[in-house]
C-alpha cells in the first residue's frame, strides 16, 4: 500500500517544489514506484518535472471537482518509475468552488483511495498556505514532510503548521504525523546555516532528517529545462543530496 506523504509549509520559498520533484526522482531512481500530486495551482512541480501543463486536459482541478477519474488525469512515468497528477492556473478557482460541497475536505482522500496499491510513495506538493487544497492534501495524507529554509525564521512558521497539523488529526484524519524536516538551502561556509539546525533539532519533538539540501547553483537551474537535477547534472551535489534523502525516507519506512 502506497505511503501518502504531504510536502508542507505555509511558507513560500523554502524548496516545497523541489524537494517534491527531486526526492520522487530519486525514489524513482532507486526502484520504488511513485506518483506525484500537484496540489499547488501555479502548477511549479509540473512543469518542472516536464509537463506541458497548459495542455493537459485533466489535471488534479478536474478530478477535485468529479469531473474526471483518477485513472484520467495520471499521466504516467514521465520519469522512471514516476507518475504525476499535475495542476495548472485553472486549479486556483477549486479554492472558491469547494465552499460549501458536501465532504469538501475528503475530495482528494476519496479519489486517491482507488490508486494507491499502485505506488510504493505518494507525495503531495501543497501550495505555499494553509488552504482548503491544503487541508485536502493533509486529509489525504499519512505523514507530512517539512522543508525549513536555514534562516533566522525557520522555526515561525513550524510551529503553525504544527498547529495545523493537529488540527486536522483531531477533526480530520486521526492517523497523520509527521515524516520529519528537511533542511534545505544550507550554506556550510555561513554559521546561521548550521546555527539554524542546531536550534530546530534541539526545540524540535519530531524526527529531523540527517540529509541537508545545499544551495545549489545546478539545483536552481534544473528547473528551467523541465527537468529533475539527477537529470540535469546526476553528479552534482543536489543529486547526491537527494539520493541521500530518499534513502534515508526508504529506511525510514521499512
Amino acid at each position: 500500500m502506497g505511503k501518502i506523504i504531504s510536502v508542507a509549509n505555509q511558507k513560500g520559498g523554502v524548496g516545497k517544489t523541489t524537494t517534491t520533484i527531486n526526492l520522487a526522482a530519486a525514489l524513482g531512481e532507486s526502484g520504488k514506484r511513485v506518483l506525484v500530486i500537484d496540489m499547488d495551482p501555479q502548477g511549479n512541480t509540473s512543469s518542472g518535472i516536464g509537463i506541458e501543463k497548459n495542455e493537459v486536459e485533466n489535471t488534479i482541478y478536474e478530478l477535485i471537482l468529479d469531473e474526471c477519474s483518477i485513472q484520467e488525469c495520471i499521466q504516467k512515468n514521465v520519469l522512471d518509475n514516476v507518475s504525476i497528477i499535475p495542476a495548472n492556473v485553472n486549479f486556483a478557482a477549486a479554492e472558491v468552488e469547494l465552499i460549501g460541497l458536501e465532504k469538501a475536505e475528503f475530495r482528494l482522500k476519496n479519489a486517491v483511495e482507488w490508486i494507491k496499491d499502485q505506488y510504493d510513495f505518494i507525495l503531495i506538493d501543497c501550495p505555499p498556505s494553509l488552504s482548503t487544497l491544503t487541508v485536502n492534501a493533509l486529509t489525504a495524507s499519512d505523514t507530512v514532510l517539512v522543508p525549513i529554509q536555514c534562516e533566522y525564521y525557520a522555526l515561525e512558521g513550524l510551529s503553525q503548521l504544527i498547529h495545523t497539523i493537529n488540527l486536522i488529526k483531531e477533526r480530520l484524519n486521526n492517523k497523520i504525523t509527521i515524516e520529519g524536516v528537511v533542511f534545505t538551502m544550507y550554506d556550510s561556509r555561513t554559521n546561521l546555516s548550521a546555527q539554524v539546525v542546531e536550534n530546530v533539532k534541539n526545540n524540535f519533538a519530531y524526527n529531523v532528517f540527517d540529509t541537508v539540501i545545499p544551495r545549489n547553483t545546478r539545483l536552481a537551474e534544473a528547473p528551467s529545462y523541465g527537468m529533475p537535477i539527477l537529470s540535469y547534472d546526476p553528479k552534482a551535489t543536489g543529486s547526491e543530496a537527494y539520493r541521500n534523502l530518499a534513502k534515508e525516507l526508504i529506511d525510514n519506512n521499512r
